[in-house]
């Protein structure tokens, strides 16, 4: 009798330990779940503001034995045996189990147009495209040899998910499509799941759909026998919406050419993980890939070759692709530096281009900047904006003319200058950065600047401009004391490129000085490191409130095509929780911890790569089959 106590509390630790351990990421501002299991047929109904969005009719069954495996819809076995109905409208459709049922599921609907209805439309098919088609089987979630403890038997009874009822509470403005302002519209929504198999989604906005949606899809499994999807979390109930309003990808495609199917699968990672704004910095010194229709040339010549350029019909696909998954896809020229691949097809607007050594002129080859006072400079980009401007704005509230690490000695070389003195390229770059901006603004589009020119040269910026810092907190702090808007990439902290060292070559003679060859960056920002940084650190609470979110960083100098997937994931998404989530966890009132995070993200680590998305693990199987979670804990002493 002495040990019955102890015996009861071993009983309730091993139910606790086998009990589902949801794994939404990001995770959600609320959420109570329960632990029934309910499967997900493939003819659910789903309805969006009382109207059906989908609902297959007989034609959608089909002979197993006739599908192929390139085929997009989804099989599942069938088989005669009945077991009982499923509830009202639903008779004949569950008279089968799970595993004994056929249906095919047609996906990858797409949008007609860019409105409310036909982006709901879409979402819904891709998010039951992600369920049925591209899901996990979570053995590597749960303890070795346990997985049957986690997923439902089939010849048991059988719940269902009846209804999927969205919900939106107000009508999407044009802005809706085309945020002017980052928060302009609500990402927020609520979703409940209830054990009678009712499940409704509200959201004020499309975007609140499809990130309820997303939701949606991470609550469910593949079963392992392959013909059945349920949740084991029912009752569920979220309401949920994001802390910043900017929260994104910087992708560098000039210094590396990424082709349109890196640039859309990473749009697919973006949505998988909440994040919604896609900065494509399109051009550099070392190559202009971005056709400009009006100049052909520009790219013809700056490019690296013909085949790696961006077309207006490249362009315009990248950002509706983005649009249809609630993620903005802007653009940044860099200027006045960072611009010496203009040289190949207009030499008489640079300066220093491909000087040598270039650590006079410019952070890394080949150098290169705009002569800051020459009025061709001026007609060229006045026909720049007036070609690109118009066809980038329909999708996109911003438009980012870079500004960071322009140097003093280029303008040296200027004819028309001849000076490196601040105080003579001050007002020169005051009425560049005016000029450019107002052509912005004229196309309705929003100014982006990165932090140099406000704090380096002091130049003043229009109120609505939003200002990147990348140089550390201390930037952040400088500008929102000042009132200025800031979207944070801490170098320190959302790098994603650092620790992957040099891209330079040595000289024997150099060996000693530079070994072991560490990049400017270094370390590695693992995704524990990013997980630890909070935007708003050491700000107080006005100056925290012009803190936008922020953008990790993927600069491409050692970065190709091939590696670009397993660089920015999972870590983006790890950025991604900081901006969506807060660092602070409400249930604790203590940052969000490495224990918390390392489960859920091993999942979404593994619906990614279910999705097409090649992520970087977050650690071995090991970890994640160990049913305490202390196994990959470190042991304090």
């Amino acid at each position: 009798m002495v040990f019955m106590p102890s015996l009861r509390l071993l009983a309730v630790s091993l139910v606790a330990l086998l009990e589902p351990v949801s794994a939404i990421w990001p995770a959600p501002q609320s959420f109570t779940k329960g632990n029934s299991s309910l499967y997900l047929h493939q003819k659910i109904n789903v309805t969006y503001n009382g109207e059906p969005v989908r609902r297959p009719t007989s034609s959608s069954f089909s002979s197993f034995s006739s599908s192929s495996s390139s085929s997009s819809s989804f099989f599942l076995s069938a088989s005669n045996n009945v077991c009982g109905s499923a509830g009202p409208g639903y008779e004949g459709l569950f008279t089968k189990t799970p595993a004994q049922q056929q249906l095919v599921y047609k996906e990858d609907y797409s949008a007609s147009s860019l409105s409310s209805k036909e982006i709901v439309h879409a979402g819904v098919s891709r998010a039951l495209g992600s369920i049925f088609s591209r899901n996990i089987v979570p053995w590597m979630l749960q303890p070795r040899g346990k997985l049957s403890e986690f997923e439902p038997d089939l010849y048991k009874g059988q719940n269902w998910i009846k209804s999927l009822e969205i919900v939106q509470t107000a009508k999407d403005a044009k802005t809706a499509f085309k945020p002017a302002l980052a928060g302009e519209v609500s990402e927020a929504y609520s979703l409940t799941l209830s054990v009678e198999g009712d499940v409704k989604l509200t959201a004020d906005s499309y975007i609140g759909v499809l990130h309820g949606l997303e939701t949606f899809t991470q609550l469910f499994y593949q079963h392992s026998t392959g013909t059945s999807w349920y949740t084991p979390y029912a009752p569920v109930e979220i309401k949920d919406e994001p802390k910043y309003p900017h929260r994104g990808i910087l992708l560098d495609v000039a210094r590396t050419f990424m082709p349109v199917k890196n640039i859309l699968r990473t749009i697919d990672g973006m949505a998988t993980s909440k994040l919604n704004r896609l900065h494509v910095h399109v051009t550099d010194s070392q190559s202009w890939p971005l056709q400009i229709i009006s100049m052909p040339e520009v790219a013809e010549k700056g490019a690296y070759h013909s085949s790696q350029t961006y077309s207006p019909a490249d362009i315009d696909l990248i950002q509706k692709y983005g649009a249809l998954r609630g993620v903005q896809v802007y653009f940044e020229i860099d200027m006045p530096g960072h611009i010496g691949s203009l040289s190949l097809s207009h030499p008489d607007l640079i300066v220093a281009y491909d000087q040598w050594p270039y650590q006079w002129w410019c952070v890394e080859p080949p150098c290169g900047a705009f002569k800051l006072n020459d009025t061709k400079v001026d007609d060229f980009l006045g026909k720049l904006w007036d070609d690109l401007l118009p066809r980038v704005a329909p999708y996109s509230a911003y438009f980012h003319t870079g500004g960071d690490e322009l140097n003093r000695n280029d303008s040296m070389l200027d004819e028309g200058i001849k000076s490196n003195d601040t105080e003579v390229l001050r007002p020169l770059l005051q009425k560049f950065v005016d000029k450019q901006h107002e052509r912005i603004r004229k196309e309705g589009l929003t100014p982006l600047t990165w932090e140099e020119i406000p704090i380096e040269w002091n130049v003043n910026l229009g109120k609505d401009v939003v200002v990147q810092t990348w140089l550390g907190q201390s930037s952040v702090k400088n500008l929102t004391s000042r009132g200025h808007k800031v979207i944070d990439s801490n170098y320190n902290f959302w790098y994603l490129d650092c620790g992957r060292g040099q891209w330079l070559n040595f000289d024997n003679a150099d060996y000693t000085a530079f070994s072991p060859f560490l990049d400017w960056c270094n370390p590695y920002k693992g995704w524990r490191h990013v997980y630890s940084y909070d935007p708003a650190a050491n700000l107080t609470e006005e100056e925290a409130k012009l803190v936008l979110g922020g953008e990790v960083a993927v600069w491409a100098e050692s970065i190709d095509p091939i590696a670009l997937d397993t660089i920015i994931w999972p870590r983006a998404s790890v950025a991604g929780e900081v901006l969506w989530s807060g660092r602070i966890d409400p249930a604790t009132g203590q940052n969000r911890t490495q224990l918390d995070a390392a489960p859920r993200l091993s999942e979404l680590r593994e619906r990614l790569v279910a999705r097409g998305v090649q992520s970087s693990s977050v650690y071995m199987t090991w970890c994640t089959q160990d049913p305490t979670g202390k196994s990959c804990e470190y042991p304090r002493v």
